[in-house]
């Protein structure tokens, strides 16, 4: 049969009931449903509470330990006119700063885009910056303080805008990981399928003798940006940090000499662990250490290199990420899971149920 490779965005269309949208988190984060797709097979009904039950002792599961900023500043312009900043990374890039101290490229929403100079008077005029420059959507923004501080005092925690909602108290602690690191406050967005784990699960699946490992990836706000072009081949993905430490590369290649699976958590970490083979493991070399920008675009015909097993969100309609679960589980078999989901009323994006997908083994196009 011809392989099929889906290269166009409406092939990654479905339609959702807005009730199934989860705008808030359930009072236990292992309380979630568990939708599990086995490779080729139907759907089966689970509870999150019960992954452990599905992986196997020497296994390996990878998390992302970034940490989300409370990114979202809302002010004025100097002209008076109303603004909300997004502030998606900090640089130190010389070409961009200027020479100034504390410097970040930032999403701006206005009714008209702030001029280069024009100051901007944020959270109630407790911080300030100015417009320098531009990089392609973004502005830079020099702020007069150091901004990570500023931003927990200050700032508003990012959620999705599909919420419908501005960040409340609850989503300060429910929209972090249980494992992040507080040294690595980059994100402008959760790991979001990290967000089931809490401890009574992190430790079910130590005592059955599954390993847990660490990537970092910095999520950037292009995480929702929609694709614009109809053909895949001419979209262009937004770029992220991302960092495989060695001690991981290690559990990883451990892992799969002795014949076991990596599972990852997650889009983010697929993304660091697939990138990271591109760049290390060539000329049968073991996967090992690599820090960069990545902007692998994964849909079906990718090729994966390292994980084995994927636990994820349900993804919004034809957005990059429903192209990766796609590419890793086969595109007929995420459309019967996802018509499936939708029938069993599970609750859909961010703050709603999980998956737990083996990787495609038929050929493309056969299921």
């Amino acid at each position: 049969m011809t392989k099929q490779t889906y290269l166009s965005v409406n092939d990654y269309d479905y339609d959702l009931p807005d009730t199934l949208i989860a705008r808030y988190p359930l009072e236990q984060r292992s309380a979630s449903r568990l939708l599990y797709l086995p490779a080729a097979s139907a759907p089966e009904d689970k509870q999150f509470a019960e992954l452990p039950d599905l992986l196997k002792a020497g296994d390996l599961i990878v998390f992302n330990d970034t940490k989300v900023m409370k990114a979202r500043l809302f002010g004025q312009k100097d002209t008076g006119g109303k603004v909300e900043v997004l502030v998606e990374r900090l640089t130190e890039d010389a070409a961009l700063t200027q020479g100034r101290a504390h410097v970040a490229l930032c999403h701006v929403r206005a009714s008209k885009a702030p001029k280069l100079g024009q100051t901007l008077y944020l959270a109630d005029n407790a911080m300030q910056c100015e417009m320098i420059g531009r990089q392609e959507n973004l502005f830079v923004l020099a702020f007069a303080a150091p901004i990570l501080p500023d931003l927990e005092r200050f700032g508003e925690l990012p959620i999705p805008p599909y919420f419908e909602r501005h960040a409340d108290e609850t989503d300060n602690t429910r929209y972090q990981t249980v494992f992040h690191d507080p040294a690595k406050l980059a994100s402008v967005a959760a790991p979001t399928a990290s967000l089931h784990f809490d401890n009574i699960v992190l430790q079910q699946l130590q005592d059955k003798g599954i390993r847990n490992a660490f990537v970092t990836l910095h999520v950037g706000a292009g995480t929702f940006a929609p694709v614009k072009t109809d053909n895949l081949l001419n979209h262009t993905m937004h770029s992220e940090f991302a960092h495989l430490p060695q001690v991981t590369a290690d559990l990883i290649n451990e892992t799969h000499e002795n014949g076991h699976a990596v599972i990852a958590v997650g889009t983010t970490v697929t993304r660091v662990l697939e990138t990271a083979y591109k760049q290390t493991a060539i000329e049968g070399k073991p996967l090992s250490a690599w820090s960069g920008d990545t902007d692998i675009f994964i849909y079906p015909g990718f090729e994966f290199g390292v994980i084995d097993r994927l636990i994820t969100n349900f993804h919004l309609p034809k957005s990059t990420l429903l192209m990766l679960v796609a590419a890793f589980a086969g595109k007929v078999n995420i459309e019967r899971a996802y018509q499936h989901a939708i029938d069993e009323r599970y609750r859909f994006f961010s703050y709603g149920d999980a998956m737990l997908l083996d990787k495609l083994t038929a050929p493309m196009g056969l299921i």
